[in-house]
Order: C-alpha cells, then sequence, then structure tokens
C-alpha cells in the first residue's frame, strides 16, 4: 500500500489526508502543535462520511482508518513515497520544515509543498536532496476541487516532476505543470487579475459587490466550471480563437490601456468595497456558509463525474 506523510494536519493537510485516504492511500500524519493531529483525526474521517454521501468516498470508515497520527516529523515521513508539507506560509518554516524532511526521507521520497506564494527555489537550494522537491499547490478545499498546480525548482529533476503528476491523477486530482518558477503561480495570478477589476468596478461605483458577484456565479462562472477561458473563446467565433481575436482584439487593446492601478488595494479602497458587502459574519454563520459552501462543491463534483467531455 502506498503511504502519505501528512506535515501540518490544519485544513489543508486534512483534506490532502482524506484525497488520498478515499484512494486507497496508508496516511501518516503529523503536525507540531500539541493536539492538533488528534484532533485532525477525527474531522478527516466526518470530512470522508460528507463525501460518502455524494458517492465522492466509496468506504469512509475504511479509508479513515488508513489515517494514522505519528508522534513526530521523523516518524511520519518513514517508509513515505510522498511528503505533503502543509504547515504555516512562512519562509522561516518552509526553510527548517525541508531541511528536516530532506535529512528524514528516503532518498526515493517526494517532497512536495502545498504553498500557495513560496516557490521552491527558496527554502531547497542548499538541500542535498533538493532534486526531489517541487510545489504541489492545490485549492482550497483539495477534496472538493481537484486541481493541483506542480512546479519545480530550475533543480527539481524531471523524472520526479512526471512522478508527481502520475501519483495525483491517480488519486483522482488534476494535475497541472507550471513550467517556470512564477509568483503566485497560474491559478493565483488569474484570480489576482479578476480580483483587482472586481475591487475597482465596486470601488468606482460602477457595479455593487452583490451585482459583480452575480456576474461570475450566473455568467462566466457557469462556463468556467467545464471549460477555460481559452475554450470559450473558441466557440465565440466562428473561425475559432484567431477569429475571435481578430474580431475583438481592438476592444481588448483599448481596455488593456484601462487597467486596475496597485491603488486598489490600498486600505482605504478596499475598505469601502467591503462595506459595500455588508458587515463581516460572525464565527457561527461564517462555519456554516463553510460547510454550506462544501456542500455545494461536493454536489457540484459529483454532477461533473456525469459530464461528458467533448470527442470529435
Amino acid at each position: 500500500m502506498p503511504k502519505l506523510a501528512i506535515i501540518g494536519a490544519g485544513l489543508i493537510g486534512r483534506a490532502w489526508s482524506m484525497v488520498f485516504a478515499r484512494a486507497g492511500w496508508d496516511i501518516a500524519l503529523w503536525d507540531g502543535v500539541a493536539g492538533a493531529a488528534d484532533s485532525a483525526k477525527s474531522l478527516i474521517a466526518q470530512g470522508l462520511v460528507d463525501l460518502a454521501r455524494h458517492g465522492l468516498a466509496a468506504d469512509p470508515a475504511g479509508a479513515a482508518a488508513r489515517v494514522a497520527i505519528r508522534g513526530s516529523l521523523e516518524e511520519a515521513v518513514a517508509g513515505a513515497d510522498l511528503v505533503q508539507e502543509s504547515t504555516p506560509e512562512t519562509l522561516d518554516m518552509k526553510r527548517e520544515v525541508f531541511a528536516r524532511l530532506d535529512a528524514a526521507a528516503a532518498p526515493g521520497t517526494i517532497l512536495a509543498s502545498s504553498t500557495s506564494s513560496l516557490v521552491t527555489s527558496l527554502y531547497t537550494e542548499d538541500l542535498a536532496g533538493r532534486s526531489r522537491c517541487l510545489v504541489a499547490h492545490p485549492v482550497n478545499p483539495p477534496h472538493l476541487v481537484p486541481i493541483v498546480e506542480l512546479c519545480g525548482a530550475p533543480w527539481t529533476c524531471p523524472e520526479v516532476m512526471e512522478r508527481a503528476r502520475r501519483i495525483y491523477s491517480a488519486v483522482g486530482q488534476v494535475p497541472i505543470h507550471v513550467k517556470r518558477e512564477v509568483d503566485g503561480f497560474v491559478l493565483n495570478r488569474l484570480q489576482t487579475a479578476l480580483l483587482a477589476e472586481a475591487f475597482r468596478l465596486v470601488e468606482e461605483g460602477v457595479v455593487s459587490p452583490q451585482d459583480l458577484d452575480e456576474t461570475i456565479r450566473n455568467g462566466l462562472g457557469l462556463r468556467w466550471s467545464f471549460m477555460g477561458p481559452f475554450e470559450t473563446i473558441e466557440l465565440n467565433a466562428p473561425g475559432g480563437i484567431p477569429d475571435y481575436c481578430a474580431r475583438y482584439s481592438p476592444f481588448f487593446r483599448r481596455l488593456a490601456h484601462d487597467q486596475p492601478k496597485e491603488s486598489v488595494w490600498e486600505d482605504g479602497n478596499t475598505a469601502a468595497a467591503a462595506a459595500a458587502w455588508g458587515p463581516t459574519p460572525d464565527p457561527r454563520r461564517h462555519a456554516a456558509k463553510t460547510r454550506w459552501r462544501d456542500e455545494q462543491l461536493a454536489a457540484l463534483a459529483a454532477h461533473k463525474r456525469k459530464i461528458q467531455p467533448f470527442s470529435d
């Protein structure tokens, strides 16, 4: 049975545990905060039951039984095929943890980080086993949103990247290859561009935040739930992408001169947009809405399994 070591038992670490446990992997879970891993185990078990209600986990009890708590990082990584590091997003923490991982893990073990903002070369350059290190950046929550961005350092071995791609594919994720290190990887750069324009449009009084969300929820988001922007524009002109660009490039060139500036993220501007959205939810409502989101994502994930891909 293949083995995954989870280093960090927070939200992302728990989600990764569910992804791999429902796919038949043994999970060794460790967290440096006392009691965190024990609390995570019960949350993982409940999460697997929730997935099973939507047909997204075949044997939740059996999957939960494959998750074991370990008393140290070194014990967790012993015999692991893959390590998924999911500790706090600080460079000092990544450097410390990866140094320990590189010293403790067997030479053939892949060391992957769940980081969303720190490229691999920042914390692996001095490691003896740096060639087996990479970023495997998921989207929250990974057990419901399958994309995972694989991005290595200049010294990451191509064979390691390919092995990682096969592993994440085999457990039901959708890996993409980020070909070179870039701040924010791919998803967050796309998200940042959309968010900057969203804040700008609200701040300038063009639209309310509620109506902007409707534009995504009942407009772009419907198409984007099963096809990306290139596939979308291919179908928006009879001659495909070249025809689309010929028709609309003048319009897009005009908009390119009117992009959001850094000032869109200044406190006064973001505060105005937040105020227009409404009061910050209290912790109980925030938790309830998070559960609601996860239920909707689970239902959508179950539905997408039924969608037939286009074939000629």
